[in-house]
């Protein structure tokens, strides 16, 4: 049997944010093991952690959605990081965890105050534009939307990778946001013609600086309350837009407000004239169940 902790992330109230299975003790399971847990649990994201290649680091980590890994995620990587830290330190604390994933080192400075915990992941590769130009009318009938309500100001869609690759989809409102989710067959064709699985929304926030959804049926989640990675590579997004000045910007982003599941991500862009130079995502996790689970 393997011990098994699960969290909601990105939130600190019980049952709201994205919730997370962390699997401990995987060292020996094979992919297809760890492939039939995480279809077991059936969250968006399950994380097993394994002895570090490296004895200087934390922990290995592998991240499977219910269908297939991935090679990095936001919220197992927040979740398992607070998890592991509180195993080793009590009352206040501010200490660095260091993830080996599958797509690199991943340094999170987990930290405590009072009742509250929250990490800070560094994103493993500075993301980068992909595709643009992509078809409005074809984005707008794959989300039950008109053409006119897709874009603001300077942002149009298009497609980003920093690791995974995500379509993001600016939309004229909160209205609209609210208003959207696929629509097939014309979702299907859009995803084909993005070369993505996952479409990530946004627009300005009433109460934060931007509001998101996060749709990825094809990848066995009909929608994320909170995507750490998705929030990380918005940077590319933003840059390219005009959103962001060079030097330092800080930025508060909500998502799963439609699901019932509030989630809070903290994103810090550092850019130049010359690109983005660093990423960073920021959230809290609450404890809610832990047991164990049989070995397939």
């Amino acid at each position: 049997m393997l011990e098994f902790h699960t969290c909601d992330v990105f939130t600190d109230t019980p049952f709201g944010g994205n919730p997370l299975a962390i699997v401990l003790g995987a060292d020996h399971l094979s992919d297809a093991q760890m492939q039939t847990i995480a279809r077991e649990f059936n969250l968006s994201e399950t994380i097993f952690v394994q002895a570090p290649q490296n004895p200087s680091h934390t922990a290995r980590v592998r991240i499977f959605f219910p269908t297939a890994e991935i090679p990095f995620a936001g919220h197992p990587t927040i979740g398992c990081a607070i998890h592991l830290a509180c195993q080793t330190h009590s009352g206040d604390f501010e200490t660095l965890i260091t993830l080996e994933e599958e797509a690199g080192l991943v340094p999170v400075t987990v930290t405590r105050r009072g009742p509250l915990t929250e990490a800070e992941f560094t994103a493993p590769v500075l993301p980068f534009p992909v595709k643009a130009d992509l078809p409005v009318d074809l984005i707008a009938a794959s989300l039950g939307l008109t053409p006119a309500q897709i874009g603001f100001a300077n942002h149009a869609a298009a497609t980003h990778q920093g690791g995974p690759r995500f379509l993001y989809v600016p939309v004229q409102t909160l209205e609209s946001l609210g208003r959207a989710k696929p629509h097939e067959p014309h979702w299907s064709a859009l995803m084909a013609a993005a070369d993505v699985d996952s479409a990530y929304l946004y627009t300005p926030g009433s109460d934060c600086d931007y509001r998101a959804r996060m749709f990825s049926p094809t990848a066995g989640i009909p929608e994320d309350p909170a995507t750490g990675s998705a929030s990380a590579i918005l940077a590319s997004q933003l840059l390219t837009s005009g959103a962001i000045p060079y030097g330092t910007t800080r930025l508060s982003l909500h998502q799963g407000i439609e699901m019932g599941r509030a989630s809070s991500i903290g994103l810090t862009i550092s850019a130049t004239a010359q690109g983005l130079t660093a990423v960073r995502v920021k959230g809290r996790a609450v404890v809610i169940s832990s047991g164990k689970i049989r070995t397939p």
